[in-house]
């Protein structure tokens, strides 16, 4: 097995759902689609109160070189363009889209599959940007502009990321069991666009045996290899990703094209093949609904825009004991203020926890354990990052290496103080950002 050279953990894995198969949730009475759904500007509302639409239409367009086209996820009426509460934490513009049952598609939209093959390169890839596809792990970058990299950036490994190695997730787990036909073949579309030389690759964490096995009696004769990788947070970075399947490192500064890779989750490639060969806007997506606190745990397809009050009552309700709900995975996911926030393209999991026991937990001082330096994938030293971030040292903090932590929270999660070292990293970063557009301006 495969793994990446520096740092890591083995948290709990807690998959409690990787043997239950996907269910279609209904689509609710009232949908709140955002127009940030993806990296980079948000797309432009192009509809107002009053307006019918069907379900595909386009109702956010693009805004800008980096921004994704948003579409209706079921067919109804517009009740109202405002912001709204997002799983970000912030607020955003959003469409509410009073559903009317029908759930009509828009004339020419999810068809019959075509075969992609006649397709030219710039018809594959403005399938992909019409259709408003972004990465489905948790970034949200339009793929249309990752699958267009520099002329000079010459990609010849193309990787599928079936790590999911944040605890309770198990989406990409039962789609690639569930839809695996779709996911080599999104993978074949996307590994077509960079020539023969391009060499594609599955990784898929050894703790998926099944999901090894059905990639890899599929994949092998398309000459795509499944690469069986060590169970260990955080495999599922795009860097230590790379790291593991081609021993290739990208350096501070550097981008995965630098070093001839392009990384995609196997939900964008699932999109990718629907968008291509079917016409088929992103407009849904698959959530793992978990936790020790929800009635009925599942993996569901939900379209998006389906509020968390809504998929909380699909599954049973949460328990008394419920204190905290975080949208993603526990180790990078976002806890939430409220429920009525919607699924969005980069909703991969909804957890419902009992956080008492950390909430109790006091925050002590640094004993220099060296356990952060130890499990930090980036060889950075997290404790004294967050020490400096206390201390304001805009300057100092950026020499320690401030803008390579991928905040995936292993420093944290080991800390025998209890320190919240992500925490102060990510304050760091925000004031450095801040200092740097103040001093722009």
């Amino acid at each position: 097995m495969k793994t990446f050279k520096t740092g890591g953990i083995h948290p709990p894995e807690s998959k409690f759902t990787e043997n239950l198969p996907i269910e279609n949730m209904p689509v609710p009475a009232e949908l709140a689609i955002p127009m940030n759904q993806h990296l980079g500007k948000p797309a432009k509302s192009l509809v107002k109160v009053g307006s019918e639409v069907k379900k595909g239409e386009l109702i956010g367009a693009a805004d800008g070189f980096i921004s994704a086209n948003v579409h209706a996820s079921t067919s109804g009426k517009v009740k109202g363009v405002k912001p709204l509460p997002h799983p970000s934490g912030q607020y955003a513009m959003t469409v509410l889209l009073t559903a009317d049952g029908k759930d009509e598609w828009a004339e020419g939209l999810n068809t019959e599959p075509v075969n992609w093959r006649g397709l030219s390169k710039e018809e594959v890839i403005g399938r992909v940007k019409n259709a408003g596809i972004v990465g489905m792990g948790g970034a949200g970058f339009p793929t249309n502009v990752k699958l267009s990299p520099p002329p000079d950036k010459k990609i010849d490994t193309v990787i599928l990321n079936g790590a999911e190695c944040e605890p309770f997730l198990t989406a990409d787990h039962r789609l690639m069991l569930e839809s695996s036909d779709e996911v080599i073949e999104g993978l074949e579309i996307i590994a077509s666009l960079f020539g023969e030389r391009a060499k594609a690759y599955i990784g898929v964490e050894s703790n998926k045996q099944d999901a090894i096995d059905a990639l890899s009696r599929k994949a092998s004769p398309k000459g795509i290899e499944v690469i069986s990788l060590k169970t260990k947070y955080p495999q599922g970075a795009e860097k230590q990703l790379i790291n593991a399947i081609t021993g290739r490192t990208i350096e501070e500064g550097e981008l995965p094209f630098d070093k001839g890779c392009l990384v995609q989750n196997i939900g964008t490639a699932v999109a990718v093949y629907e968008a291509v060969c079917k016409n088929k806007p992103l407009v849904d997506r698959i959530v793992t609904v978990s936790g020790l606190e929800i009635g009925k745990p599942k993996n569901i397809r939900a379209v998006i825009g389906t509020r968390f009050s809504d998929i909380s009552a699909f599954c049973g309700e949460p328990k008394t004991g419920t204190n905290q709900v975080i949208s993603g995975g526990p180790m990078m996911g976002k806890a939430l203020f409220t429920l009525d926030v919607p699924v969005t393209k980069t909703t991969s999991g909804i957890l419902f926890i009992n956080n008492s026991g950390i909430e109790n937990a006091r925050e002590r001082t640094c004993i220099r354990c060296g356990k952060c330096v130890e499990v930090c994938p980036q060889g950075l030293a997290p404790w004294l990052l967050a020490n400096v971030a206390q201390l304001r040292d805009f300057d100092e903090i950026q020499l320690l290496g401030l803008a390579n932590c991928t905040e995936c929270g292993s420093c944290t999660y080991v800390c025998p103080s209890k320190r919240e070292l992500v925490h102060w990293i990510k304050y760091a970063k925000a004031l450095v950002n801040n200092r740097q557009q103040r001093k722009s301006a």
